[in-house]
């Protein structure tokens, strides 16, 4: 019985608290964390307790010190019952609260990707447009210059002082993405004379959080220059070095030092100095056709919200609930999207007589309920797509 009980020894008992939280911090995969913290209760104990899950975080992403706490939330978009007081108990949970959130955050920034992917969602807004809005920023989502043999690109007004700088503003994805890369084109004017290409001579990226939830009435579209452009609406949690811009009308990489986690899902692209002046009009204009912010969408179940003078990290661990709540952030027009798109999936299905498709199912799959009385919900346009 002696040497089964010798055999049973802890190593963390054996190697003490410090020599064991070395060892623990050598563990750079979420999946050998989590598979740690279930051997036994003590071990799960000590993981939880030294916050190994949040290191991992901050090794890969110093970003995450900016979330002033996590919180947990139920379907219902409510908090999960906290207990009240500072007690052993409500620290115990809070430690397991954070554990559990910041090991989905790892997995999310740790898992390997194939191929990054442009992030940008919505436009939010230019700190100014020449003509609106033929010279929209939303022409920059464009990936070519030339729509319908007409010019798309972005055009800032003209201004005396090649100093004056201009910005744009987009929405991402999600709250939380990983982005490495930002690749802009300057405009070339092919339909003045010498094709002059209105290039900014440098450019920076500021990302962070809007400090209050964006509307979609408060964003870029045809009726609306956007509303929220100034640096007063938002927090931004990180600024990039200043990188030059050629004067070519090509895709210009502009690679981050490393990859940075923006918190918040807004990005702006600061466009630095002017080169090209205007033969008409002698002012100086910066003309953009195409961006892309490239990384990849790290958690949907993950959102970011301002809680005083930092920011609350919320987690879903309902995925449907999540999708909801993207769809209603989104606007209407998110919605009515996925339900048009699963309303002709469903009706596509009866037309060929597939069983098995039903609105329940759908409902399940697309995250929302969703209703499907007749005929009506597929417009002629959308019965020629089958």
């Amino acid at each position: 019985m002696e040497e089964v009980a010798e055999s049973s020894t802890d190593f963390l008992d054996f190697l003490g608290p410090d020599t064991s939280a070395t060892v623990f911090t050598m563990l750079h995969d979420p999946a050998d964390l989590a598979r740690a913290s279930a051997v036994s209760r003590s071990w799960r104990t000590f993981v939880i307790a030294n916050q190994f899950s949040k290191m991992q975080c901050l090794r890969v992403c110093p970003e995450v010190s900016t979330f002033a706490r996590v919180e947990v939330r139920s379907s219902s978009g409510g908090k999960d019952h906290d207990v009240a007081g500072p007690s052993a108990r409500a620290e115990d949970e809070r430690l397991s609260r954070d554990h559990m959130v910041y090991m989905h955050l790892a997995h999310g920034l740790l898992a390997p990707y194939s191929g990054a992917r442009n992030c940008i969602t919505r436009c939010i807004g230019a700190s100014s447009t020449d003509n609106f809005p033929e010279e929209t920023i939303e022409n920059t989502l464009e990936p070519i210059d030339r729509v319908e043999m007409r010019p798309s690109y972005w055009s800032s007004g003209g201004q005396r002082d090649p100093a004056v700088p201009e910005w744009l503003i987009y929405r991402l994805q999600a709250d939380l993405c990983l982005v490495d890369e930002v690749k802009v084109q300057p405009f070339k004017a092919f339909f003045q004379y010498g094709d002059p290409i209105y290039s900014a001579k440098c450019i920076r990226f500021k990302m962070g959080y809007p400090t209050s939830p964006l509307e979609p009435e408060t964003l870029v579209c045809d009726e609306n220059e956007g509303q929220l452009i100034d640096d007063s609406n938002y927090v931004w949690t990180y600024t990039s070095p200043e990188f030059p811009m050629l004067q070519e009308n090509v895709l210009q990489s502009f690679k981050l030092p490393h990859p940075v986690l923006c918190i918040g899902g807004v990005v702006k692209v600061e466009l630095l100095g002017r080169v090209q002046k205007q033969a008409m009009d002698g002012l100086y204009y910066i003309c953009v056709s195409h961006v892309q912010i490239v990384g990849k969408p790290v958690s949907q179940e993950l959102e970011v919200a301002p809680h005083g003078k930092g920011v609350v990290m919320n987690y879903y661990p309902d995925p449907r609930r999540c999708s909801v709540a993207r769809s209603d952030s989104s606007g209407d027009d998110g919605r009515s999207k996925w339900h048009g798109f699963a309303s002709r999936f469903w009706h596509s299905g009866r037309a060929r007589g597939i069983g098995g498709l039903n609105q329940g199912l759908l409902s399940r799959l697309f995250g929302a309920p969703l209703q499907f009385g007749g005929e009506d919900d597929v417009s002629d346009e959308e019965g020629e797509l089958l």
